[in-house]
């Protein structure tokens, strides 16, 4: 390898020699030096010529497979990009990439790297308004989409469209490609602060904000998402995650090829838990990261039926409650592991492998990062904002800034604030306690939504929940939980009688479930739960005072339990 090359595997490898030894490997990590660096040209290419295994392995719905070694998406992505310099992509040039779960999302960004373009990921969720916002805001001069994505375009101008997977009226062709030439060779090199990805957030605000990312502050940064999530060379990991989202850039992207393992990747229609977990143990799935979501559809089959090769698995999103962690401990053998970071971020917080996994607990600062929480005031706290130090010697992997119309908003000063709120233990572990907006009081008290949320989930009825605050004339606020029933469960007197005879049972007086009702949450396209969505209806109800199809209030059930 050469000297940018060496420099990044060095650190890479100090974390794989110390994967279980966390204090080591927290005190002695030095994030690379790097003043030059392009993931695909430094990275990949070298990976592609020296060492070449598989990188990227493709199931698709009608069970047809398809892999790529790190040479063929080397030599693929020069061929791609080859044909886009022709077409008149340069450098700093913004192309935006929507595309599934199919080979050419891997290839064209692999391209947009060897460029020095800049890429907008996009969803396939994304509708035609959404689209347009991005091009607008995000300034997009190419679009790289597959065919049956193309008509959310129409009416949106002064993009150069590349239609993926068929022809499209007035777009160029991805084949076109097959005609360059295999070597690609770029116009200079590419500087570590050069941008590389713009990322909008998941729109739990009405308009989402745009985060920037440097040639390094992702491909470079994700060597903490590598450390959290366990990977080694060889491993074959599974992320199940949206294309578009920060999270599939996360861990179907940077981490693995970081830790030279294998991507297997769904190519599904929708998540079918069945299908997943026969696939999972069919191609023999070392490492496993999933959505909360996700591990709760998981946890509602047989889990005794398959028997996995996994080694570790993770959740990220929002945490996951004990109990799921415990169900899948009990039948195979594996720690779900927590982890924390955002769209802004690579991992900050997380389980390490090898560590005690306490009920809870999100973890301890991941290697290259100093965490800290902090009051309203800016004073450092036991519960607070959790804040990443930037010192002089600023973690690589945080974004550059919030781009908008005025320039790019730099992260700079003694902190980043990430708005989210957690609790330090004496040993240093934290706690998540929720976003700094759904936290709330009822009866002077904090109110963390998560640790209620946690304690419904292990009702057999609920499937998800989300806690907001519900006015109340005496204690201000009063938590209610908006309801996913599993499937079977019906939403009934009884039902929420049960569900909140169970919380009773578990939670403090000042912590009670006061109000329920049943229904299908709110989310963001991200799978997020819209807390936000659901405190805002909540507070119109009350001043109308009028009440969900399916609500029930806790005095209102108990004095019918006490009639009956």
């Amino acid at each position: 390898m050469d000297g940018v090359s060496e420099e990044l595997a060095k650190s890479r490898n100090f974390l794989l020699e110390n994967r279980e030894c966390y204090q080591q490997a927290y005190d002695r990590f030095q994030w690379p030096q790097l003043s030059e660096f392009n993931f695909a040209l430094d990275w990949i290419d070298q990976i592609g010529r020296e060492r070449n295994r598989e990188a990227l392995r493709i199931v698709h719905g009608d069970g047809r497979i398809e892999s790529f070694s790190y040479l063929a998406l080397s030599t693929e992505s020069s061929r791609l990009a080859n044909c886009l310099r022709a077409k008149g992509v340069r450098r700093g040039d913004v192309v935006l990439l929507m595309l599934g779960n199919v080979a050419p999302l891997w290839i064209a960004m692999l391209a947009a790297m060897k460029l020095g373009a800049v890429i907008i990921p996009a969803t396939p969720l994304l509708s035609a308004s959404d689209l347009a916002d991005r091009i607008n805001r995000g300034r997009a001069r190419f679009v790289i989409a597959a065919q049956e994505f193309a008509d959310r375009f129409a009416g949106t101008g002064g993009f150069l469209g590349i239609s993926v997977g068929g022809p499209v009226a007035g777009w160029e062709a991805i084949e076109e490609a097959d005609a360059y030439p295999p070597d690609f060779l770029p116009e200079g090199r590419t500087g570590a602060d050069d941008p590389l990805l713009l990322y909008f957030t998941s729109g739990t605000t009405a308009l989402p904000k745009l985060v920037r990312h440097s040639q390094t502050s992702y491909p470079v940064g994700h060597l903490s998402t590598m450390y959290w999530i366990g990977l080694k060379p060889g491993d074959l990991h599974l992320n199940i995650s949206s294309p578009g989202w920060a999270k599939h850039a996360w861990s179907s992207v940077f981490a693995p090829w970081l830790a030279e393992a294998t991507i297997l990747v769904l190519n599904q229609d929708r998540f079918d838990p069945c299908q997943t977990l026969d696939i999972i143990v069919r191609e023999g799935v070392t490492t496993f990261c999933a959505p909360p979501t996700v591990w709760r559809m998981i946890v509602q089959q047989d889990l005794g039926r398959w028997k996995p090769m996994l080694r570790e698995a993770v959740g990220a999103g929002e945490p996951l409650n004990a109990e799921i962690i415990e169900v899948v401990r009990e039948a195979w053998g594996v720690t779900i592991r927590d982890g924390f970071g955002q769209t802004e971020t690579s991992a900050l917080i997380g389980n390490t492998p090898g560590q005690e996994v306490r009920a809870g607990q999100v973890g301890r600062p991941l290697p290259g990062f100093a965490i800290r929480l902090r009051d309203a005031d800016g004073e450092e706290c036991d519960e607070g904002e959790i804040c990443v130090e930037l010192s002089s010697d600023r973690p690589v992997g945080i974004m550059q800034g919030y781009q908008a119309e005025d320039g790019l908003h730099v992260v700079d000063g003694a902190f980043y604030r990430t708005g989210d709120i957690a609790q330090m233990a004496p040993d240093g572990r934290f706690t998540y306690v929720g976003r700094a907006d759904d936290v709330f009081k009822a009866s002077d008290y904090r109110i963390s939504p998560f640790e209620l949320e946690s304690v419904l989930i292990e009702h057999a009825a609920v499937l998800e929940a989300a806690i907001v605050p519900s006015p109340d004339p005496t204690r201000l606020a009063v938590p209610k939980a908006f309801v996913a029933l599993a499937p079977g469960h019906e939403p009934t007197l009884e039902t929420a009688r049960s569900i909140l005879a169970h919380a009773k049972d578990v939670l403090g007086p000042f912590k009670r479930v006061r109000r329920i009702e049943f229904g299908e949450l709110p989310k963001t396209i991200s799978g997020k739960i819209r807390r936000i969505e659901l405190r805002k209806l909540e507070a119109e109800r009350r001043a109308a005072e009028k009440r969900g199809p399916y609500e029930w209030l806790e005095e209102e059930v108990l004095v019918r339990s006490s009639a009956g």
